[in-house]
């Protein structure tokens, strides 16, 4: 991927329904250029495909928060099975460091966050956690 599929996708990112012309314009190059490497993009793979994003879906989770967790020996795919059935987690990140996974968890209310906490504190095999709040989105994809 060289930098012209770069600004092509982080022009994409800002907005996926922005027409091929309007693309050109913004790269400097032609309608024909930004079709082919989208076409490219998508054969190799690199784009999967394009969304909506909807106000309610913002508003469907009104408390958000990342909760890092640290799993006792070999029960991380355990736990994150049983993770994959909470309707509160959003997405589940396996990361290195310090914590083995974390979670991405939104909720209507502080209270029902708080539950789910709980719950995910009380599954055996999670010995540590750390949860931050996220307050407000500077940028999403």
């Amino acid at each position: 991927m060289d930098e012209m599929d770069k600004r092509l996708i982080a022009a994409l990112r800002h907005d996926a329904r922005a027409s091929l012309s309007d693309l050109a314009l913004s790269l400097g190059v032609t309608r024909t250029t930004v079709r082919g490497r989208i076409e490219k993009l998508q054969a190799r793979g690199d784009i999967l495909g394009f969304s909506v994003v909807l106000r309610e879906d913002a508003l469907q989770d009104p408390v958000r928060g990342l909760m890092m967790i640290g799993i006792e020996g070999r029960g991380t795919e355990r736990i994150i099975r049983q993770l994959q059935g909470m309707s509160a987690v959003r997405h589940i990140h396996s990361t290195n460091g310090r914590w083995d996974v974390i979670v991405e968890i939104g909720t209507e209310t502080l209270e029902s966050f708080d539950k789910v906490l709980f719950d995910i504190r009380r599954l055996d095999g999670v010995v540590a956690s750390e949860t931050s709040l996220l307050l407000s989105t500077r940028k999403s994809s």
